[in-house]
C-alpha cells in the first residue's frame, strides 16, 4: 500500500488547510485511514481517523475544529482543519491499516501554524 499525502503548508491562527491523501496498492475494502502529527521532541498522536463504514475518531484537542471525510475517489481522505492553533504545529502523517494486516504510512506533511 502507498500513501500520498498533501495540503500542508504555513498557516496564521485561525486559519484553515486541507489535507489530503490517497492510498493504492492492495487495499482491502474493511480499513480505517486516518492522520497522526508529531510535533518537534513529542511522540507521534492521533489526530481523526474515518473507518470504512463512515465511523470517525477524534482526538479531544481537535473536536469541533477539525473535519475527517473519506472522498468519492476510493481510498482517499481528506482532513479539513479550522481554526488551527500554533500547537497545531508538526508533521501530519496519513495512515492505513485493515484488520489483521500491516499498517502503512505516508510521507509526512509540514503544518506550520504562526501566531
Amino acid at each position: 500500500v502507498q500513501l500520498q499525502a498533501s495540503g500542508g503548508g504555513l498557516v496564521q491562527a485561525g486559519g484553515s488547510l486541507r489535507l489530503s491523501c490517497a492510498a493504492s496498492g492492495n487495499i482491502f475494502s474493511i480499513n480505517v485511514m486516518g492522520w497522526y502529527r508529531q510535533a518537534p521532541g513529542k511522540q507521534r498522536e492521533l489526530v481523526a481517523t474515518v473507518a470504512s463504514g463512515g465511523s470517525t475518531n477524534y482526538s479531544d484537542s481537535v473536536k469541533g475544529r477539525f473535519t475527517i471525510s473519506r472522498g468519492n475517489v476510493k481510498n482517499t481522505v481528506y482532513l479539513q482543519m479550522n481554526s488551527l492553533k500554533p500547537e497545531g504545529t508538526a508533521v501530519y502523517y496519513c495512515n492505513y491499516a485493515s484488520p489483521g494486516r500491516n499498517s502503512y504510512w505516508g510521507q509526512g506533511t509540514q503544518v506550520t501554524v504562526s501566531s
